[in-house]
């Protein structure tokens, strides 16, 4: 229309269709919104309305929706005497938009119930807010800053603006102001969006979020797919409304999938105090609809509940065909009046019969109980792993779970979304975590400790055993509560006298199990004199330090070394109790002959997920403890450190730091006897083994001298370490590996098992080892180390005193053990064990093929020895296809009449290289004897996968069985970059002197320094730990081999690497590659830098 014309000729316009209705109407927005023609449109809105008015019975109304396709009537806000405000709104529909009707009138009456000031001077935003009358009410009644009213239906955003003009401007066209001297133009917007994407867009904050949002109970995959425009047809556009589509989440099949939607993008926009308001139809169950907030981290509280008759042409059969198909029951009612729910089947069949059906309306108020780590972890799920969502669970019964639970997945969330992998951390735990400690002990219990008086373990369990295994006394008294874990032997023997044995191995260790009373321990300790004490202390002397200083004189007195429990009173709160121990360390330094354990598992979410740390304020102790973690446990599990870090973080969080001076303590004075010190075996071992440098302060260290992988986690590792956290109660089928490990190891090594084999899992292989190094000593056998063996795994095995005999391997057949090698040298041992790294060769990177392992076997059967095939290095192999892989049962079938009945081959394995898992360490070992089993169950301290790592590692494996791309194209992305950065490696070391023998597989390599051999450098010392004095600053004289070289490349370049001796092979030095990006360049440079220093 040109101009506004006679109401007659716009009727006459509207009669045409539905079409020519909106178009109509369009016109008039257009007026309203200019404002020279504001007035006179608004007019025209007044006279239009009076001609359908006179009917009491909405009669014309009625007749002028059917006729003209279109009607203006009123809703009535408040009847109610004492109401100050409007007590009615105008508004008109059209057919292609939602009609007001009972969903939304007890929406509003739920609104309603809340106090006045839920929308005071808020911002607010109204989801599928149709044509608009909830939006326009909120404002004219709590006056909130602004509403956004948002449809995705471009035509219901045109009427909301032409009702809004209704209602901020009188039947004169003048503007009606509030008592703020506003508009409702004022306060209120309309926007076409797609539930809160016009906020997102334009970056706007929201303090409330309401709607009104249907339940699709027949989802359509097709819905969405055409394009959403205002000339598409009616019923297209009131199916838009109606978001027929499925929206990808598992609310789907209750048809609640867009509310779970609305509600995830409402988490990334709402303010932190934000409350969300929904309305909720019952058919699902209260439960179902409850849930659905809840498992997002919402407080839910249900504000109003009343009963709606289903409509007549709603279809119920898609919720009978999920009835039939799960365990879940839907819930109506019959007519209004019933109060007993009956399920969708009986709904459906009473409907048919002609009977009234009705189904429970609720409104729902929620708010998130912890909204900027709910955020974090929605925008790290969003940003590609959506599909895990599904498994999230943010409902708690106990506030103090979810105090704990969501802060952790937040700061896991932020961690997996900002690194694309875990950064290396020291043996003796991540510096964070140490720190995390000693300002917890510092903050709340005044002890000022610092990093380097705390070293992390895997359990108590491990750090008792690893602290006894260093100090290996003759004689040690264990609390009772305490032996549990520990060697069989060690609590059967009856040897407390010294042997005088001058072997090594066969000198045993005896513990004693004492009460733990400390009058009865101390009665114990001056009868035996041991050389280790290890006890808790009862609760009861617990409170006071008068316990714990008599056993620091006694233990003192007789020369022994005290390690004492703290776990048990030890609290993660930011009021702790009070602890006697913690008391006297806050005055007192700790004597150097003792040491405090903790045991940190007293968690609210996870039962079994523990990790401990010994305090020491003896620099040797700290160092000597560092080296026995990364010689018998590798590192401890770093998400289990990160979980603890985040409850140490949230206690320290909030306080001022460096608010009190540190406290001036005394040190123990007193006489006492020679401490018994390291065993001389352990002294030997920590001194000349190669274990991994560790950085100084403010330095920064390239680790090519470590078998940890840093190559980017693939995005199914991220999602399974994630979900595997964020699930809650867990099926024990769920967690249960065994039959994914049977199928890894058949499928890539083609390792035979039967009903007879066991499984044994823990935290890392080089733990399992260590395990079965023991089962090797108390057989009394030798075990035979190849040269060209993992460095690592040698010394722990002369750590723990094991008889060694390594075999001898050729430059010319790549250092690999060969059958003639092997038969020379087991001809002159005594029960034989033999160590074998493979299919990958760790260090060389070279591969045994399937006839090479297949003679190492058919000769270790004819001696009848045992045999540990590594594999823990294996799966990244450069070309798997040329090599062929392995047939271990074909191998073994062949050797079962021939074979010594102690011959048998024990599996080892991890999948951190095969499945770049990173920081989810995982071992496994597979045992085909049952004797061996049951030498194995002697040594119970291992430290157990927690169930989060069992679940993520079934979850990866279950991936690779069904080929899934995601994890393989990851892993083969990583291969072709290994491969690349072998070769890279190669050309940069041979360009700079060294003769390198060519990788093939893993992520190691070996090269000898011919050209820096005899050559003179000059080296500069480093200031040890907390020294500041230049007296260090000199420098020496170095004639290089190839041992010292490692030492000159670190003070030159800050590079570390493994020497020969490390490697076993004479000449050559070990490199590994599985390096940050950045990190790998740097390592190039410095090898470069090095060549120029020296001149070679």
């Amino acid at each position: 229309m040109g101009v506004m014309g006679s109401v007659d000729e716009f009727l006459k316009e509207c009669e045409k269709s539905g079409d020519a209705a909106y178009g109509a109407f369009r016109s008039v927005l257009e007026r309203l919104e200019d404002p020279n023609t504001r007035v006179q449109a608004r007019i025209f809105l007044s006279d239009l309305q009076k001609r359908f008015s006179n009917s009491k019975d909405n009669t014309n109304s009625l007749q002028c929706f059917n006729t003209y396709h279109f009607r203006i009537e009123d809703i009535f806000l408040d009847q109610f005497q004492g109401y100050q405000g409007r007590k009615k709104l105008t508004t008109m529909v059209i057919p292609s938009i939602f009609v007001p009707e009972d969903w939304s009138f007890t929406f509003y009456e739920g609104l309603n119930r809340h106090p006045d000031s839920i929308f005071k001077d808020k911002s607010v935003a109204e989801l599928g807010c149709g044509n608009g009358w909830i939006s326009i009410a909120i404002a004219e009644k709590w006056l909130p800053s602004k509403v956004y009213g948002l449809d995705i239906n471009p035509r219901a955003v045109k009427v909301s603006l032409i009702n809004l003009y209704l209602n901020a401007l009188d039947e004169r066209g003048q503007p009606i102001y509030d008592e703020e001297k506003k508009t409702l133009l004022d306060r209120v917007e309309f926007h076409e969006s797609d539930l809160l994407s016009y906020c997102k867009d334009h970056d706007i904050q929201l303090e409330r979020i309401v709607g009104c949002i249907p339940q699709i109970l027949n989802p359509n995959p097709d819905a969405m797919s055409k394009m959403i425009t205002e000339n598409a047809s009616e019923e297209f556009l009131y199916s838009l409304s109606n978001y027929c589509a499925l929206q990808g989440f598992v609310e789907d099949q209750f048809g609640l999938g867009l509310i779970a939607r609305a509600v995830e993008e409402g988490i990334t926009v709402i303010k932190p105090l934000g409350i969300m308001i929904f309305n909720m139809g019952g058919r699902p169950g209260q439960a179902v609809c409850k849930r659905l907030f809840e498992r997002r981290g919402f407080c839910v509280n249900k504000i109003w509940q009343t009963k709606v008759i289903q409509a007549a042409d709603t279809d119920i059969s898609a919720l009978v065909e999920i009835e039939k198909n799960s365990p879940h029951r839907f819930e109506f009612f019959m007519g209004r009046s019933g109060d007993q729910p009956i399920c969708a089947r009986t709904a459906w069949a009473y409907g048919k019969a002609g009977g009234s059906i009705s189904h429970a309306l609720s409104v729902y108020s929620c708010q998130l109980r912890q909204p900027n780590q709910v955020k974090t972890i929605f925008e790290f799920l969003k940003n590609g792993f959506h599909e895990i969502s599904s498994s999230l669970d943010l409902s708690f019964e106990d506030d103090s779970v979810a105090d704990e639970k969501i802060p952790f997945l937040a700061y896991l969330a932020s961690v997996l979304k900002e690194n694309s992998c875990f950064p290396y951390e020291p043996p003796a735990g991540s510096k964070r975590f140490r720190n995390l400690i000693a300002g917890f002990m510092k903050t709340y219990h005044h002890v000022p400790l610092n990093s380097d008086n705390i070293v992390v373990f895997p359990s108590r369990a491990v750090a008792i055993e690893n602290a006894l295994r260093l100090f290996s006394p003759r004689l040690a008294v264990v609390d009772e509560h305490l032996t549990r874990h520990l060697p069989r032997q060690w609590l059967t023997s009856l040897v407390i006298e010294n042997t005088g044995s001058d072997n090594p191995s066969q000198d045993i260790l005896t513990v004693i199990e004492a009460p733990r009373q400390s009058d009865l321990m101390i009665e114990v300790i001056k009868k035996l004199k041991p050389q280790v004490v290890v006890t808790g202390l009862p609760h009861f002397e617990a409170v006071t330090s008068s316990a714990f200083e008599h056993l620091l004189n006694v233990t003192r007195e007789i020369g022994a070394r005290l390690f004492l429990d703290i776990s048990d009173h030890f609290e993660l709160s930011s009021l702790p109790g009070s602890s006697g121990v913690l008391k006297y360390l806050s005055g007192t330094r700790l004597p150097s002959h003792a040491a405090i354990i903790c045991g940190l598992l007293k968690n609210q979410v996870y039962s079994d997920l523990e990790v401990a740390f010994i305090i020491s304020e003896e620099e040797a102790i700290f160092k000597a403890l560092s080296k026995t973690v990364e010689l018998l446990e590798g590192i401890t599990a770093p998400i289990s450190q990160y979980y603890y870090g985040c409850l140490f973080h949230e206690l320290l969080s909030f306080q001022l730091a460096d608010r009190r001076p540190p406290a001036e303590r005394e040190i123990q004075k007193g006489d006492s006897v020679e401490m018994i010190g390291f065993a001389s075996s352990a002294i030997s071992v920590l001194n000349n083994s190669e274990l991994s440098i560790n950085e100084a302060e403010n330095t920064s260290l390239i680790h090519m001298d470590v078998d940890q992988s840093f190559l980017p986690l693939p995005s199914p590792v991220k999602a399974a370490i994630f979900e595997s956290y964020a699930r809650q109660n867990m099926a024990d089928s769920e967690i249960d590996v065994t039959s994914s490990i049977k199928h890894f190891i058949k499928c890539n090594y083609g390792f035979p098992t039967d009903s007879s084999t066991e499984f044994v899992y823990a935290d890392s292989s080089l733990a399992l080892f260590n395990k079965v190094v023991l089962c090797c000593i108390q057989e009394g056998g030798t075990l035979c180390f190849p040269a060209g063996s993992n460095g690592t795994y040698v010394s722990a095995a002369k750590f723990l005193k094991a008889n060694i005999v390594n075999i001898f391997t050729k430059a010319e057949e790549g250092f690999k053990l060969t059958e003639k090698i092997l038969s020379e040298v087991l001809e002159s041992v005594n029960k034989p064990w033999v160590y074998i790294s493979g299919p990958t060769i760790n260090p060389t990177g070279l591969l045994y093929n399937n006839e090479e392992i297949g003679n190492i076997l058919s000769t270790c059967a004819k001696f009848g020895a045992r045999v540990v095939i590594d594999t823990s290095f294996s799966g990244l192999e450069f070309d798997s296809e040329s090599w062929g892989g392995w047939d271990l049962e074909g191998s073994l079938s062949k050797l079962t009449s021939s074979a010594q009945p102690s011959f048998g081959v024990s599996l080892l394995g991890g999948l951190s290289l095969k499945m770049l898992t990173g920081a989810l360490k995982f071992g496994f070992l597979v045992l085909d004897q049952s004797i061996l089993v049951d030498t194995f169950n002697n040594f119970p301290g291992l430290s157990k996968p927690h169930s989060t790592v069992k679940y993520a590692i079934k979850k990866l494996l279950g991936l690779r069985e069904r080929k899934s791309g995601d994890i393989l194209d990851g892993v083969g992305e990583q291969i072709r970059n290994l491969r690349s950065r072998s070769k890279r490696l190669k050309e940069t070391l041979e360009n700079c002197g060294w003769d390198v023998l060519e990788s093939c597989a893993g992520v190691s390599m070996v090269a000898k320094p011919s050209a820096y051999l005899n050559k003179i450098v000059k080296l500069k010392n480093l200031p040890k730990d907390g020294d500041s004095s230049t007296d260090n600053d000199v420098t020496y004289e170095v004639k290089l081999d190839d041992i010292n070289i490692r030492e000159a490349i670190f003070k030159a370049t800050g590079l570390c690497i493994n020497s020969s001796s490390w490697t076993a092979i004479p000449g050559y030095c070990r490199f590994t590659i599985a390096l940050e990006e950045s990190e790998f360049e740097r390592a190039l440079d410095c090898i470069v830098k090095f060549k120029d220093i020296i001149g070679a």
